[in-house]
């Protein structure tokens, strides 16, 4: 049995905001060494900010250096998923499809390699019906039986240091195609056995 957590970074905006939207899926049979990188990263952080929720976006440097660096020595694989946004021409009409499509199809990348998954979502959707259509989007991307031996829970980040941890893959990956920056993801990279890019408009 495989544990999964996944996290994204961008925004589905069809013409605005981030040019790419990235989905990021941290896999491991042992979530508790996870769990230790994210306490320790923590620890390295002072008291007034020890307790919050672990993020890429107002870490440090050296904490997003020293943790991705971490990570990449435990026994973890990352599957990344990579809309090019430029490349949509017809946006649908909820953007939302476009985190779907993401999702689904890093999840079925994902079970191709593993397919006894505990997949654990940052929990985007407030709203059941928007967790339900996420899900079904989710079944629509698998064969009839590619989904037998899959589990989804959708949980607050907060509480889940494993989904603390995908966030700075997701940003790391991020850097890699907004700013053409390499500098995080190359700790990482070792670790990334599928890196797909969608630069196609599948609406």
């Amino acid at each position: 049995m495989q544990y999964a957590y996944l996290d994204e970074s961008g925004d589905v905006a069809p013409f605005g905001g981030s040019r790419f939207l990235v989905v990021a899926v941290l896999v491991t049979e042992t979530p508790r060494t996870i769990d230790l990188q994210v306490k320790r990263a923590r620890q390295s952080l002072g008291r007034k900010v020890r307790s919050q929720e672990l993020k890429a976006t107002w870490s440090e440097w050296r904490v997003i250096e020293r943790f991705l660096s971490g990570i990449n020595r435990d026994d973890v694989f990352v599957v990344a998923v990579v809309v090019d946004k430029r490349a949509i021409v017809r946006p649908p009409a909820d953007p939302e499809a476009i985190y779907r499509t993401a999702v689904a199809r890093a999840v079925r990348l994902c079970l191709t390699q593993w397919p006894q998954l505990h997949l654990h979502l940052d929990k985007r959707y407030t709203n059941p019906k928007l967790r339900q259509a996420l899900e079904q989007a989710v079944g629509q991307e698998l064969t009839p039986d590619g989904h037998q031996g899959l589990l989804i829970w959708h949980e607050d980040s907060q509480g889940q240091l494993c989904l603390q941890a995908v966030d700075f893959v997701a940003w790391a990956i991020a850097q890699k195609y907004e700013r053409n920056d390499e500098s995080a993801y190359v700790r990482i990279a070792g670790r990334i056995i599928v890196e797909q890019v969608i630069a196609e408009s599948l609406w």
